[in-house]
């Protein structure tokens, strides 16, 4: 990717209503598109994005999930996950929910040009206390991966969302899906990587937003926001990437 300096001229406006010349700003330019990839939440693939679209200009690259190692820690899994990321050109980070944490901790070995969370938590300490219950109760081993398709899939009538989510989650590799079971719980994270951009419903049962803190909170949206409300995150992901591009 190349990229080259480009001095920003004074508006007319800004010379006469300050009365005197700003020093010019100096922002680095971006040529040809940046990658965008996109990393879901558990139990979810890139479908899950069927409805987002990217300003001009930006690529969405979708992040497919690897097989974990038995007992692997969230944060290693995550850097192996990065190895489908191309990070010798400048790139963004967008995470769904699990996703989110993986993006976070890639984001602290690789720094993109910025980290967006949709639905997600930035840091292990806003994760609801019964997921630490979870990890004593070693609940991934306690409930069965079928047995949560199964009743993911009751609400398959209820709208096509949710008739989406519980496809991805019944397709969902069982091994996988009890290694987040864990893995999730066990996350240990305490450092925010910047520039971060957050998004988050406040009706989001899963991750509740009371325990963190978003760049936007979108009213009467739960934690499939994504789907729900594609308008909101496509507008969001546009005054980010846009910004961001701009270094």
């Amino acid at each position: 990717m190349i990229s080259f300096t480009v001095i920003v001229p004074l508006s007319y406006e800004n010379i006469f209503i300050l009365g005197r010349q700003p020093a010019p700003v100096k922002k680095i330019y971006y040529l040809g598109s940046v990658n965008v990839y996109f990393i879901s939440g558990m139990g979810a693939d890139d479908r899950a994005f069927s409805d987002i679209t990217l300003p001009k200009g930006f690529e969405a690259i979708h992040v497919p999930w690897i097989k974990p190692d038995k007992s692997e820690p969230l944060a290693a899994y995550a850097l192996r996950l990065a190895g489908a990321i191309s990070t010798s050109e400048p790139f963004m980070l967008v995470g769904l929910s699990m996703g989110g944490m993986m993006a976070v901790e890639i984001a602290k070995k690789f720094p993109p040009v910025c980290t967006v969370l949709i639905s997600s938590i930035p840091l292990s300490g806003q994760l609801p206390g019964y997921y630490r219950v979870a990890v004593k109760l070693k609940a991934g081993f306690l409930v069965s991966p079928s047995l949560l398709k199964w009743l993911a899939g009751l609400k398959k009538r209820l709208s096509p969302a949710n008739k989406l989510v519980a496809d991805m989650f019944r397709a969902c590799d069982n091994e996988f899906f009890n290694w987040a079971l864990l893995a999730i719980p066990g996350w240990d994270n305490h450092q925010v990587p910047q520039p971060l951009y957050h998004i988050h419903g406040k009706r989001d049962r899963v991750l509740p937003i009371r325990l963190t803190h978003p760049t936007r909170a979108v009213a009467r949206a739960g934690h499939m926001l994504v789907m729900t409300h594609p308008a909101v995150i496509n507008a969001f992901l546009a005054d980010v990437l846009v910004s961001g591009r701009e270094v």
